[in-house]
């Protein structure tokens, strides 16, 4: 799946994911809107070819032209933090 990617804002840390997990900013997760819970996925930069996986825990993004929402974490892995949103492709790899 390719589209574009965003990242969670520190505010949400502390509190409960759509999996019922509590969100942590600095653990490799995100949201999607249809992946089972747990899915691995490998989330690739599409321009700068940094690629990090990430474990889906929650739901999201609400903005329909994102397909995914990181961690702060996993966003710096990517090279994100900066930019706010990138151009991305995520394929499962487990779970």
């Amino acid at each position: 799946e390719r589209g574009i990617a965003s990242y969670y804002s520190d505010s949400f840390a502390g509190r409960k994911t759509a999996s019922g997990e509590i969100y942590d900013p600095r653990k490799l997760t995100a949201a999607h809107r249809t992946l089972p819970f747990g899915t691995v996925v490998e989330v690739q930069h599409l321009s700068n070819g940094r690629s990090v996986q990430v474990r889906i825990n929650d739901r999201g993004p609400n903005l329909r032209r994102r397909i995914i929402d990181l961690s702060p974490s996993a966003a710096a892995q990517l090279g994100l933090l900066r930019e706010g949103i990138a151009e991305v492709e995520i394929r499962p790899v487990g779970s």
